[in-house]
């Protein structure tokens, strides 16, 4: 931004600082000094850099409020009614009676204010209004649109005037464009809005785009003598997105963008109102228009001496901290040692206790902390969360997988293969994004990109290569809202490396996949998640994977994460004709179940006995449905005395007969108060049979 020396030392008492004390004052207070430059009258300009949380420093005011703090001035905040500039006395007229003023979209628009001034005289701004201008770049249009680039400089409060007799109704209504709506805007250029963007129109069109720009066809001349005069604050997510999509950039979306407090409307609404009056002469009509939502409630932050000196290192005594604060307008009260701190509405980046403490290490001097030879560092054991990330990392290393970190951006039709039902992947308005502008709504795009890059550079790696990433996915639910997630995402080569499979295959893959995410429960929530631990078959949740050879990851009542094999067109898509495996599993619920659990118990005193079965049953009965009929009855006084079971392995043979198969099972009994003889198991044995007989239709053989 750039600054005059002699327009800020106008809001200074004593106004008296050099360009070079200045230019110090600012350095020390954080404000980064680009350049310098005399001008023609004595003058010196400042191009000033401004963080983008500093909305409030975007002004002359702004930044003497910085400089009295840090040369113990007084900050003389300019006002009307003040004794340098008197405040106008209203007309008779209301101002409802002039126009009607309509906010359609006060979640985008929270507070839009109008005034009305009649019988204005337009024409050339006084020397000292040209001359203000001039010292910060600005050139001079007309004495009353002057007096909102002033404002805009001095307060931080963009503004705009509308010519009255131009607008249809006359009335002001801030709603959405529609669809392919025209603008013709300030700098005459006809712009073609899109639905969402938000306008401030009169009864019939579009007259400016929200905190962007205004429009040609109500703009103010020299012919105009009556006028409206808008201020106003926007959404800035809006604003940034309706500027850039139309690359415009103003110095109103600048600030705009950076947020601009409802409350600070009022006072720049009557400056800008009594300054117009001041050099065009008019009538103020009586009252004001606002329509928007109530303002927001003042922000208290409570501030504790001792916590400053030990984030600090040094002492800053009470009476020091306050009258710093006190410096910036921040209202303080000593609460029995805690000072109580109230935000001014300019200031919304302070909202915590460590944002006060840096302002005071700001204002004190950075120069004031000593700087060690040798810092004493207490080293705290890492966070649960830190934790579990490192063990996470280490057991999927471990298991062959390589760590990436891939591109958020992917091209639609890879995005729209991964999308799971009931979703819409989301896409920017960006050209600098080319062929890939949709966010990813799974890891596995970028793990796929990476193998393709891989299979081109001729990797190999025995066993086949393994790729993991934790990153966040990206869609947009049924009601338009983004639904973000971080997730891990893991990619598997199948041991086969041609382009068809064997059913046992495809199994195996499957199944080592099906490791890996036991594996990793068990390692980060031990025994007692990976009992919780449940795999549904199901349908595909998104067309990238193979039916039947999809499932679902349970923990508990919860759902986790999804795998499955890769369908070949998804694989193809990225020019990869290899059969890959690949899953995902929310990354936040897996990290909660650090750390792991186990259950500890004594070494059995006797010894078990096992038995393996083998229940033919139809093709599509899994594993799922006969484990947790096992489970169900190991929970019952049935089965009392099953210790365990496991999955030995499927047979399928022209002797089962067409869709069937043969699954074998070990379940292991035990007592744990004498030694069991095989008779005493039958029983329970038969109840097993008997369950998925009825339940599983399955048969035995023999039996």
């Amino acid at each position: 931004m750039q600054i005059a020396a002699n327009w800020l030392n106008s809001y200074l008492e004593p106004g008296d600082l050099t360009a070079a004390q200045i230019e110090a004052a600012l350095i020390d207070a954080g404000f980064e000094i680009e350049s310098q430059e005399k001008l023609a009258d004595g003058d010196t300009r400042f191009d000033v850099a401004i963080t983008s949380n500093r909305g409030d420093a975007l002004c002359l005011v702004g930044l003497a409020r910085e400089a009295a703090a840090k040369t113990n001035r007084k900050l003389k905040a300019p006002g009307p009614g003040g004794k340098e500039q008197p405040e106008p006395t209203p007309a008779p007229e209301d101002v409802s009676a002039a126009i009607r003023l309509e906010n359609r979209v006060p979640q985008a628009c929270p507070l839009f204010t109008l005034r009305v001034i009649r019988g204005v005289k337009v024409g050339p701004s006084p020397a000292w209004l040209v001359r203000a201008l001039e010292s910060v770049g600005q050139r001079s249009i007309n004495n009353v649109v002057d007096i909102t680039n002033f404002i805009n400089f001095e307060l931080g409060n963009p503004c705009h005037v509308f010519d009255l007799k131009k607008l249809a109704g006359p009335a002001i209504i801030v709603r959405e464009a529609t669809e392919g709506e025209k603008l013709l805007t300030l700098d005459g250029k006809q712009r073609i809005l899109k639905a969402g963007e938000i306008v401030v129109a009169d009864a019939d069109r579009a007259q400016g785009l929200a905190g962007v720009i205004g429009g040609g066809e109500s703009e103010v001349s020299n012919a105009s003598t009556d006028i409206a005069l808008e201020m106003a604050t926007w959404n800035p997510v809006r604003v940034r997105a309706a500027a850039r999509r139309l690359q415009i950039r103003t110095d109103a979306s600048h600030r705009y963008e950076r947020y601009v407090d409802a409350r600070t409307l009022e006072l720049a609404s009557r400056r800008a109102a009594s300054l117009i009056c001041e050099v065009a002469g008019g009538r103020l009509l009586s009252g004001v228009l606002s329509a928007g939502m109530p303002l927001p409630a003042e922000t208290t932050v409570t501030l504790r001496p001792e916590r400053c000196q030990k984030i600090l290192g040094i002492s800053v005594p009470p009476d020091r901290i306050t009258s710093i604060l006190r410096s910036l307008e921040i209202d303080v009260r000593d609460q029995s040692g805690v000072l109580e701190c109230t935000i001014p509405a300019f200031r919304p980046d302070l909202s915590r206790e460590i944002d006060l403490i840096e302002e005071i290490a700001r204002q004190h001097g950075l120069d004031q902390i000593p700087l060690a030879p040798r810092l004493a560092v207490s080293v705290k054991r890492p966070q649960e969360r830190v934790r579990a990330r490192r063990e996470l990392g280490s057991v999927l290393g471990g298991l062959g997988f390589f760590e990436t970190v891939t591109f958020s951006f992917t091209r639609p039709e890879r995005a729209a293969a991964f999308v799971p039902s009931g979703l819409a992947t989301i896409g920017v308005a960006d050209d600098r994004r080319g062929e890939e502008p949709t966010l990813r709504p799974s890891l596995l795009t970028g793990l796929l990109a990476c193998r393709k890059a891989n299979l081109d550079g001729q990797v190999t790696n025995p066993g086949g290569v393994r790729l993991y990433e934790t990153a966040s996915v990206f869609a947009k639910g049924a009601d338009g809202d983004a639904v973000e997630h971080r997730s891990l995402g893991l990619l598997m080569d199948v041991a086969n490396s041609g382009k068809s499979l064997s059913l046992s295959e495809k199994q195996n893959g499957i199944r080592s996949l099906r490791g890996v995410i036991e594996t990793l429960v068990t390692s980060l929530g031990g025994a007692r998640a990976a009992a919780q631990l449940d795999f549904e078959a199901a349908t595909p949740i998104a067309s990238a994977f193979a039916p039947g050879t999809f499932a679902l990851v349970r923990l508990g009542e919860s759902k986790i994460g999804h795998f499955g094999l890769l369908a070949p067109s998804a694989a193809g898509s990225f020019g990869i004709e290899q059969p890959l495996v690949g899953g995902e599993l929310l990354l936040d619920n897996l990290l909660a179940l650090y750390p792991p659990r186990g259950a500890i118990t004594p070494l059995p005193a006797f010894p078990a006995v096992e038995r393996d079965l083998s229940p033919v049953v139809a093709e599509p009965v899994t594993w799922a449905q006969i484990s947790r009929l096992v489970r169900s009855v190991g929970d019952s006084s049935q089965g009392k005395r099953i210790e365990t079971f496991r999955f030995i392995g499927t047979y399928r043979g022209k002797q089962l007969g067409e869709g069937k198969k043969s699954v074998t099972l070990r379940v292991v009994f035990r007592d744990g108060t004498k030694t069991l003889r095989h008779e005493e198991v039958d029983p329970e044995v038969g109840v097993l049979m008997d369950r998925m007989k009825s339940e599983l239709h399955a048969e035995f053989r023999g039996a």
